[in-house]
């Protein structure tokens, strides 16, 4: 593959949520409040003891091969200015970091590669009252020569499990800050793999329940379900482009050995997408069926509608001649003409109905 060695099996970046059982380190406030954890990793193994950002980075600009790793979540401006000025962050990239909410982009200052990404999160919810089933955030990456920072902003897809399953493969780490990125981004694709197969059990669910009769069901349940989806595909779809820039812009300073890496990952994202766009179509779909069936519906209560009023036009037409009053009018003054009249209107009235049943239209 394009003269790449071949490489050890990927580990499973995956992690559980935020926990952390890793004492933080005691730095300065206000920064300590915004950072998760700070390593020195040396060679692939984490160096002991715990360290200041500013005290990680010299550590590791002393060692050949070192780098440091900082986790930070939602750190506020002077946070991360304290943060910027220790590693020669760019103010714009500070920027977005600090605001959040950016679209998935990559950018380039110098020597260090600045990665946007948006994570989601599925929320459990009832098929019948939809308010909400998807729930994003932000994760930035910065890498340098010696560091990788990370910026989390939401309070989901924590990083702790992808720091240790990192530490649990020194081969990775060896690769230098950019196996950093690497794992980043595929613990945030493999989040989108996991809420794109919740979402299509609830559009399985939604299916079943719009070709099920008497289902309640509207069509309110299918947009909303709709639009959670164009939620999804906006904060996945536009994370292919950096993906692809990183595995194949050789112009940036990647090692192929992580290029290798990303192409995965890479793949896995195109997949989910190519998945997310089909959740639309299928949507559309299904808007359009529920569309139909109320309109059979309607159809189907009109004629009833329309048959009992023909039934009644009968016995009315009938009483509004009589109710004239005339004097020659046929067997006025006959004892069994109201009767005979009264069953008159019942047979015509059953003639209807039968008639009316045998065309099922009651």
């Amino acid at each position: 593959m394009d003269g790449v060695p071949t490489l050890p099996p990927l580990p499973s970046f995956r992690g559980p949520g935020r926990a952390r059982t890793t004492p933080r380190p005691r730095i300065p406030v206000p920064t300590a409040r915004a950072i998760v954890d700070c390593g020195v990793y040396v060679d692939g193994k984490r160096s002991p003891g715990h360290f200041t950002p500013e005290q990680a980075l010299t550590e590791a600009r002393g060692s050949k091969r070192g780098f440091v790793w900082v986790g930070l979540h939602d750190p506020d401006e002077a946070q991360m200015s304290e943060i910027a000025a220790i590693f020669g962050l760019h103010p714009l990239a500070v920027e977005d970091a600090v605001q959040g909410r950016q679209r998935p982009k990559l950018e380039r200052y110098d020597d260090t590669l600045f990665l946007v990404m948006r994570t989601v999160s599925y929320v459990e919810h009832d098929i019948h009252a939809i308010s909400e089933i998807v729930e994003t955030g932000d994760i930035m990456v910065f890498t340098g020569t010696h560091f990788a920072l990370t910026v989390r902003h939401g309070e989901h897809t924590g990083l702790a499990g992808v720091r240790r399953a990192l530490e649990a493969h020194p081969d990775q780490l060896r690769l230098g800050p950019l196996s950093v990125l690497h794992a980043v981004a595929d613990h945030v694709v493999d989040s989108y793999v996991e809420v794109a197969e919740s979402v299509e059990q609830d559009i399985d669910e939604m299916e079943e329940a719009v070709f099920t009769p008497n289902s309640k069901i509207g069509v309110e349940s299918i947009y909303q379900l709709k639009r959670e989806v164009v939620e999804l595909r906006r904060s996945v779809g536009p994370l292919g482009l950096p993906l692809q820039l990183l595995v194949h812009n050789k112009e940036l300073p990647v090692p192929q050995e992580i290029r290798a890496y990303l192409r995965d990952v890479a793949d896995h994202h195109t997949s989910v997408s190519e998945h997310i766009t089909f959740f639309d179509e299928a949507l559309s779909g299904l808007v359009n069926a529920a569309l139909a069936k109320i309109s059979v519906q309607q159809n189907t209560d009109m004629r009833k509608i329309s048959a009992y009023a023909a039934m009644a036009a009968v016995p009315t037409m009938i009483a509004g001649v009589y109710g004239m009053n005339f004097d020659y009018m046929w067997e006025l003054h006959q004892p069994a003409a109201y009767p005979v009249v009264l069953l008159l209107m019942a047979v015509l009235c059953a003639l209807l109905f039968r008639s009316f049943r045998r065309n099922k239209w009651l």
